[in-house]
């Protein structure tokens, strides 16, 4: 939690994703009020951004219900300091297979949810697979194709205990090539096809579906005024300095209310979720100047 520079790189919880953009944006508050700005700027704070998109929900929400309308928005997120003009999507789901128990001696008399969990994750692997190898593809992305992951899975009590429940999170993160709908529709009819094994020792056995969280995709157009400003600021190409993320950001849900957006900077992703979590003090310099340039921008004097 205490910042620690060493060479070139500051280390610390949360540099990179994405504190030190708060800090350089309130850094700049006192030199913004001294020049007198032309126009209001307005600095969102959210909470739970990492479990659905929590807080920023109900701040959008006030800021429609108050007559907000910005012209803009730039969340910090970790881009290297390019200006991103689109995201994937993310649905999250958790999948429940009820098994039915039995002395693991007996095993024909049971229903093993934690076997048929693997079955049905093997299947998502396969459909992961799939997508690696025959796309469709967008190259602009740093992933170009729909992504599948599983991240937890629990289940079972003992060892002579065949299980009687599995749970599996699993996540679809999608760009708009792809709806996600129809990418969970094949895995839940594969889940499907396991049932009747299942209820033929067991009747009131099954797998069922839960959806946990949405986070749509955005994409901002590369000469909207947004894009365009963040392009200047950063002193880059729009035809070399435009980029697309896998990653969810609440961009997203700023876009979806009205607010052309963009996700930029500093720092980079792979270094975020990390022990010792480090940015370098070149993505800060970098951040530093796109934020003065717009002050130059914003500002009277």
């Amino acid at each position: 939690f205490k910042v620690v520079i060493q060479g070139d790189k500051m280390y610390g919880r949360g540099v990179t994703d994405m504190k030190s953009f708060g800090a350089i944006c309130l850094m700049m508050v006192p030199e913004l009020l001294k020049r007198k700005l032309k126009r209001p700027i307005h600095l969102a704070f959210s909470y739970d951004e990492e479990v659905g998109c929590i807080g920023v929900r109900r701040m959008i929400a006030d800021m429609q219900a108050q007559g907000f309308k910005p012209a803009g928005c730039i969340v910090g997120e970790p881009t290297g300091m390019l200006v991103v003009i689109a995201h994937k999507g993310k649905h999250s789901y958790k999948t429940t297979v009820h098994g039915f128990e039995a002395h693991s001696s007996l095993t024909p008399l049971g229903v093993n949810a934690v076997e048929i969990a693997c079955e049905f994750v093997a299947h998502l692997k396969s459909m992961h697979r799939e997508l690696v190898q025959n796309g469709p593809f967008d190259p602009i992305y740093d992933v170009p194709h729909t992504t599948i992951h599983t991240g937890v899975i629990a289940g079972g009590t003992a060892l002579n205990i065949i299980p009687r429940q599995c749970e599996v999170s699993w996540e679809i993160r999608h760009h708009h090539m792809n709806t996600p709908e129809d990418v969970f529709a094949r895995a839940k009819a594969f889940g499907e096809s396991l049932v009747p094994a299942m209820q033929a020792v067991a009747p009131d056995t099954g797998i069922t579906h839960e959806l946990k969280s949405v986070l749509p995709g955005f994409a901002t157009a590369a000469d909207s005024d947004i894009a365009k400003l963040c392009f200047d600021c950063a002193e880059l190409d729009p035809a070399s300095g435009a980029g697309k993320v896998s990653f969810g950001t609440e961009a997203a849900l700023f876009h979806q209310a009205g607010v052309p957006t963009i996700v930029c900077g500093p720092g980079h992703i792979a270094q975020a979720h990390q022990p010792n979590e480090w940015v370098t003090l070149e993505q800060l310099a970098w951040c530093e100047r796109f934020m003065r340039r717009l002050a130059d921008r914003v500002c009277v004097g």
